[in-house]
């Protein structure tokens, strides 16, 4: 991508109200993931909605395996200890060389915030265009993408504390 077209792509993120800095992965900014139901560790239905268009929410795809999920974990820690009672944080486990036993087993080492679900066969990565995993999906209070990004070095407080303060 040019100089030009990120100066004319920030510009036209600055006009429209709402709009976060996004990088160019997965969902575009604006959109409305489709619904999908998964399951969570105890084997019970799940529907995403009953946690997306309530308030914002934070969706990260995660594995056990994952090292880049592994160096964000201290930033989705921050930002749980920081605005956990304003935004919903759901962590999806993706079903790709792990079970819900390794799961388990990790988590009673390395606990993760907020809501796990196990995403067997691979629904929530199709409605969520997940590339790949250590993917964050940020959605504000109506269920709008503001942010998508992968990788450890992730800015979430910046983007969690605009869509929390737009929702009081």
């Amino acid at each position: 991508m040019t100089k030009t077209m990120r100066a004319l792509g920030l510009g036209v993120m600055l006009l429209l109200p709402g709009v976060v800095a996004a990088q160019d992965v997965g969902l575009a900014v604006g959109s409305t993931p489709a619904a999908v139901s998964l399951a969570n560790l105890d084997g019970a239905q799940v529907d995403l909605a009953q946690f997306i268009g309530k308030k914002p929410t934070i969706v990260e795809f995660w594995a056990t395996w994952c090292e880049q999920c592994e160096k964000l974990q201290p930033a989705i820690n921050r930002a749980h200890a920081r605005f956990g009672n304003q935004v919903e944080f759901v962590t999806i486990a993706v079903g790709v060389n792990q079970s819900i036993r390794s799961i388990r087993r990790h988590l009673e080492k390395h606990p993760v915030p907020g809501h796990l679900l196990w995403d067997a066969d691979g629904k929530a990565v199709r409605a969520f265009m997940a590339p790949t995993t250590s993917y964050v999906v940020i959605l504000d209070a109506q269920g709008k993408v503001v942010y998508t990004g992968s990788g450890a070095d992730q800015e979430l407080e910046p983007v969690l504390a605009r869509v929390s303060a737009a929702t009081r």
